[in-house]
């Protein structure tokens, strides 16, 4: 298997041959059939990835599959702008569409297969009737800011892991893991609870924020941020710096002046900010001020810069 430090030949040309393009379903589970049986050795397990993705992709995502090209045999990933997601039909339409360049990134990270389906194949029936809910988990956050995204999102994860999943290989078993990023943190634990709830057969494995040298997470909206405005957005990865130090020093967190620090920048508008277990993400605020840190916890944050959301997050203690 590839190491993630060897994808790149000079760290922007991919190298390597292009991953297979499928457009079906059908098409997905003949070409992950056939990658998977070509490695196959007796006594081994096979090990397939799905790395799910809306396109539009950065060297985040890059990041995101290439630490699945270094765990798996065969990498799958999925491109699809799912309408469910979107609260608002503008920004469906104006999400980019840029499938050439991603098939140019992910021939570097090291995938195999991209899985681009067109809407009538994910939603034959359109709109699906019968639909998952995220709960209480997908009311908060970022889901109180876009109601029945996260619903969206899983009626659209769901099927990606079924269709992705590993198939029936007599000769070997197959081992499926599925990756996401640590970003969209409210979204990985929603996808943790409902894999655990239904039973699904697959492992979630989380990657780590990706950020730009000072700071910033990488997120497909940055490229709407203008060069102040990207600027301005430091702030919020400076003020979850700043609670990460001290909970790695078992001080009190003192929100106030994380809040305060991300006040000082005019041209950000904070949502929210707040501390919460990783698991439920529910609000741990006897931890945020007097009490000094002690076990694990998540810090959310979402802000507006102009017409521009961004959200980040960062792990504290054992998180």
């Amino acid at each position: 298997m590839n190491t993630p430090e060897t994808l790149y030949d000079d760290g922007t040309h991919p190298v390597g041959p292009r991953p297979l393009l499928a457009r079906t379903v059908a098409e997905l589970r003949s070409m992950s059939a056939r990658l998977l049986e070509e490695g196959v050795v007796a006594g081994q397990a096979r090990r397939l990835a799905l790395v799910p993705t809306m396109g539009a992709l950065h060297a985040g995502h890059g990041h995101l599959v290439a630490a699945a090209r270094a765990a798996n045999d065969v990498v799958v990933v999925s491109v699809f702008v799912n309408p469910l997601q979107f609260d608002d039909p503008t920004d469906f339409e104006r999400y980019p569409r840029t499938l050439d360049a991603d098939i140019d990134l992910l021939t570097g990270a090291g995938a195999d297969i991209v899985f681009a389906p067109e809407e009538a194949e994910v939603y034959p029936q359109g709109a699906p009737l019968v639909r998952l809910s995220s709960g209480k988990l997908g009311e908060k956050f970022e889901g109180a800011s876009r109601p029945g995204h996260f619903d969206g999102m899983l009626a659209v994860v769901a099927q990606l892991l079924h269709h992705a999943g590993p198939p029936a290989l007599a000769a070997v078993p197959v081992q499926y893991s599925a990756y996401f990023g640590q970003k969209d943190a409210q979204q990985l634990a929603i996808i943790r609870r409902m894999v655990a709830d239904l039973a699904y057969p697959v492992q979630i494995r989380a990657v780590p924020i990706v950020r730009s040298p000072e700071g910033l997470a990488l997120s497909s909206r940055n490229r709407f941020l203008t060069p102040e405005q990207t600027e301005a957005a430091l702030v919020l990865s400076r003020a979850l710096f700043l609670l990460r130090e001290r909970a790695e020093a078992h001080q009190p967190l003192m929100i106030d002046d994380a809040e305060a620090l991300i006040a000082s920048q005019p041209l950000v508008e904070l949502d929210y900010l707040e501390v919460v277990d990783p698991d439920t993400l529910e609000p741990l605020a006897f931890n945020c001020r007097e009490t000094p840190f002690t076990g694990s916890a998540l810090v959310l944050v979402a802000a507006r810069l102009g017409s521009v959301r961004l959200i980040d997050n960062m792990p504290l203690g054992d998180a």
